[in-house]
């Protein structure tokens, strides 16, 4: 008996779910409905930067000494022209090449001649020199043409140089 009226006060929630998803859905304007039901395509962004970090100094009774605070000056070539600004928390380890790091930036200039800017969120750690990375734009930091901008970023280290590869999309309009 327990067992069938558990059945049903999840199949009570579930409807109730299911009609509130659906009230919303007809309650929003049409062209509002269209964008909801669009697939995005995926885009690429491909290309070269330039940075120049700079150690900030601590900040008297905030964190932990082992927490070091950057800035970030990035200059972007290829389908990015722009610049990015930004600030890190890195802490290393007593392990040579092991770590990890926080970071927010801000990209400024155009993305595949779209311009505006949006915001990245970096986390990644490293272990014995392996590097595990995870940027993502934030969601809804762009600006301008690149409005609804929505994707992730990779970083190349080769030879010292950096090359990114943004994977993005952007709401049918822009």
């Amino acid at each position: 008996m327990k067992n069938t009226f558990r059945a049903f006060l999840r199949l009570i929630v579930l409807c109730s779910v299911a009609l509130s998803v659906a009230a919303y859905a007809q309650s929003q304007p049409v062209s509002k409905q269209k964008n909801m039901n669009m697939t995005k395509k995926q885009l690429i962004a491909k290309g070269t930067f330039e940075v120049k970090v700079t150690p900030l100094p601590a900040e008297e009774n905030i964190g932990d000494a082992t927490i070091g605070r950057l800035a970030l000056d990035k200059q972007f070539s290829g389908d990015i022209v722009g610049s990015g600004k930004g600030q890190m928390l890195g802490i290393g380890t007593e392990i040579k090449e092991s770590g990890g790091y926080v970071a927010a930036e801000r990209v400024n200039g155009s993305v595949n001649g779209k311009k505006g800017s949006f915001a990245l969120q970096h986390s990644g750690t490293m272990q014995a020199g392996k590097f595990d990375l995870t940027i993502a734009v934030v969601p809804d930091s762009g600006t301008g043409e690149l409005k609804g901008i929505a994707g992730t970023m990779k970083i190349i280290i080769e030879g010292g140089k950096h090359s990114y590869e943004l994977s993005y999309t952007l709401p049918a309009e822009n």
